[in-house]
């Protein structure tokens, strides 16, 4: 089981950056692809990132290709997600989780496990 803690979301105009982290404890991410989903209330939650252990692969879904940029550091146990040009309709509450690494799962929302409380990501002028 992986247990991570994400952090660096904010409020943010239209337009805007944002870098997320995730950081994991006790025994870092034990092999697992990891990546990013995100949630508003009342809706499913969106997987949109997953990068494989060794970070030679990452999907992402098209609503944030080439404005999302995931990395990591497997020594540090620490994710990151750059997010730039920012939209309101990116707003939600981002998650890091264990995922599986075939673009064809990323949204399907039983593939991700091991989630942590989440960063609020507001974008609003």
């Amino acid at each position: 089981q992986v247990q991570v803690v994400e952090s660096g979301g904010g409020l943010v105009q239209p337009g805007g950056s944002l870098r997320l982290s995730c950081t994991a404890s006790r025994g870092g991410f034990g092999g697992h692809a990891m990546g990013w989903f995100r949630q508003i209330p009342g809706v499913e939650a969106e997987g949109i990132t997953c990068m494989t252990w060794s970070g030679g692969r990452t999907f992402y879904v098209d609503s944030v290709k080439d404005r999302m940029a995931m990395s990591r550091d497997n020594d540090k146990n620490t994710l990151y997600l750059q997010m730039n040009n920012l939209k309101p309709e990116d707003t939600a509450m981002y998650y890091c989780a264990a995922c599986v690494s075939l673009p064809r799962l990323i949204q399907v929302a039983s593939t991700w496990h091991d989630w942590g409380p989440g960063t609020q990501v507001t974008v609003s002028s």
